[in-house]
């Protein structure tokens, strides 16, 4: 087997199913409760050739987590689209409450699923079948999704930036630590109301700490534990234990892509469940990136160290990208693994082990967007 080129693969879990994508395509595969495999497959504009300014390092990589954050949210919409429309059939209109709930909840945990992966691998042909047409009806399962998404980034800031900030400040003031400015509360008078001495609190415990490495230490540390006991919430669940599975059926088919094995439920099997450029690991080197980015930019405003936490964010994915790139390589350095280690522990919570026919999807999913790839890229019978 000769290899024409290298090409890049990754994925995401999605409800009943998985999204595959190429360089120039994707595919969705969702698994109907008859036992059959609907898909969708597309190919993908290339944005880097328009605009070239997007192949350079840490700007592709702000490119591609906004594009697969826009791509994760049409293939989840795909995938609640195809899971409602078969609980409607199977069990009628009231069920149209369960699958929005279902949605929502995968939005949540689909967030830590994305890929980039590059690996050299071959071509085989798909199964047969036919594209799924999603029906009209199905306008509802979409807006909840896209709803759920939105609701998601505002709540993952408020999470994962704004609370952890404020939490930090707080702990400085009040055992003093570092820089911290001391906390001069004066002793409440007997008539004083619950809100003069909430905004007493407020006043002595919320005075700007400037950011040192210590401080964006201990933020985070907040912020992982909050992102550990989120996935492990999400976990227990039931609905997400089945995306976590599919999560896992994904990783062991990039597996086998990777070592350029053909794509069989069976070779699929023997690899692991969890890959080093998994979304778990992307989060977890933003984590390590943030600390040492936000050292560097700070302010004496409590309110500007927040508003530039947040600008920050593309910045931050871009580095976290070129890291994970780096580290994906044959090549590269313990450094960069040792980087990548807290994600793949974190993957025991965020991934499962997949059934037989799970993997059967996730297999299906890329063969059909290596469908849409062109034919010099993939590798060939020599």
């Amino acid at each position: 087997m000769s290899q024409e080129k290298e090409i890049i693969v990754g994925g995401q879990a999605v409800i009943e199913g998985v999204m595959m994508r190429a360089p120039n395509s994707y595919a969705v595969a969702v698994r109907k409760q008859d036992g059959s495999i609907v898909f969708k497959a597309e190919p993908l504009p290339k944005l880097s050739d328009k605009y070239p300014i997007l192949k350079v390092p840490v700007l592709r990589g702000s490119a591609v987590l906004i594009h697969s954050m826009l791509l994760g949210v049409k293939a989840l919409n795909f995938s609640a689209t195809v899971a409602f429309e078969d609980q409607v059939e199977g069990d009628g209109a009231e069920a149209e409450a369960p699958m929005a709930a279902k949605a929502a909840a995968a939005t949540g945990a689909l967030a830590t699923t994305a890929h980039v992966i590059e690996a050299p691998g071959q071509f085989v042909q798909a199964p047969e079948s036919s594209q799924a047409k999603p029906k009209s009806g199905s306008a509802s399962a979409t807006a909840t999704a896209a709803g759920s998404m939105i609701f998601a980034l505002f709540f993952n800031v408020l999470l994962f930036i704004v609370l952890p900030l404020l939490l930090t400040n707080v702990m400085f003031i009040y055992f003093g630590w570092g820089n911290a400015p001391k906390a001069t509360t004066a002793q409440a008078a007997a008539d004083a109301t619950w809100y003069q001495s909430s905004w007493a609190w407020l006043q002595a415990y919320m005075k700007p700490v400037r950011p040192s490495f210590a401080f964006n230490f201990v933020d985070g540390i907040i912020r992982m534990a909050f992102f550990i006991t989120m996935i492990y919430t999400f976990s227990r669940l039931n609905d997400i234990k089945r995306v976590f599975e599919y999560h896992g059926a994904e990783h062991k088919t990039v597996f086998t892509w990777e070592m350029g094995e053909e794509l069989t439920v069976a070779n699929a099997r023997r690899h692991p469940r969890q890959h080093p450029r998994c979304g778990t690991s992307f989060l977890m080197v933003v984590m390590l990136v943030s600390i040492v980015l936000f050292s560097i930019i700070k302010f004496d405003s409590l309110v500007f160290n927040m508003l530039s936490r947040i600008a920050l964010i593309p910045l931050i994915a871009g580095v976290s990208y070129e890291i994970i790139r780096a580290a994906g390589k044959k090549e590269s350095g313990p450094i960069f693994r040792l980087m990548t280690l807290p994600g793949i522990w974190m993957q025991n919570l965020t991934t499962r082990e997949p059934s037989d026919d799970q993997l059967e999807v996730a297999i299906y999913a890329l063969k059909e967007s290596l469908k849409l790839e062109p034919k010099e890229q993939l590798a060939v019978p020599s």
